[in-house]
């Protein structure tokens, strides 16, 4: 005959019986990740209104300002003598609101579309990143995030502050023609 565990001993196998449990039976999904706006981190055919058909688009955001404002509202007013002395001071409250200073503001800048960054342009892109000292990672033609960074850094100069590629960055690093003037 077996003796009843003591309870504290009972909790204890209890839980990491439930614990085994959920490590080897169960498995839970991954929440799910909400999608980045388009342009965000990518680059998107969904620009702004007004874009030329066919171009594509990234974006940066920049934030709503919003400040907290205090004042003393009155309440009620003060109570006058007749003689102008004050028989009754006046009731003020504490009103506390936000309110936005600057809204918030999406800035579009055009991209090269997904269909030109190809393994071999992407390359390119790290080479010549690399070559300016912005990238020290291995040439992988690939835009993983050691790329994207770079990108970032390189941009931050003249903008936008983004991952994603410029048009103009693009321009400017030799990797896509500029357009001719008048011809």
């Amino acid at each position: 005959m077996t003796q009843p565990l003591p309870p504290r001993t009972a909790r204890r196998c209890a839980a990491l019986l439930l614990t085994v449990a959920a490590l080897t039976g169960c498995e839970t999904a991954a929440p799910a990740t909400p999608r980045p706006e388009p342009g965000v981190l990518e680059a998107t055919r969904n620009g702004p209104a007004g874009a030329p058909e066919g171009s594509c688009w990234g974006r940066t955001v920049s934030p709503a300002v919003i400040e907290t404002v205090t004042e003393q509202v009155e309440v009620t007013p003060a109570k006058m003598n007749p003689d102008g002395s004050i028989a009754k001071p006046p009731v003020y409250k504490t009103e506390t609101r936000q309110e936005i200073v600057r809204a918030r503001v999406d800035n579009w800048f055009e991209t090269p579309c997904p269909d030109v960054l190809t393994p071999e342009f992407n390359s390119s892109l790290q080479r010549a990143l690399e070559a300016r000292g912005f990238y020290a990672g291995p040439i992988t033609g690939e835009m993983d995030a050691a790329t994207r960074q770079a990108v970032r850094r390189y941009q931050a100069r003249q903008g936008p502050n983004s991952e994603v590629l410029s048009l103009n960055t693009a321009r400017a690093l030799g990797l896509v023609a500029v357009p001719r003037q008048g011809g």
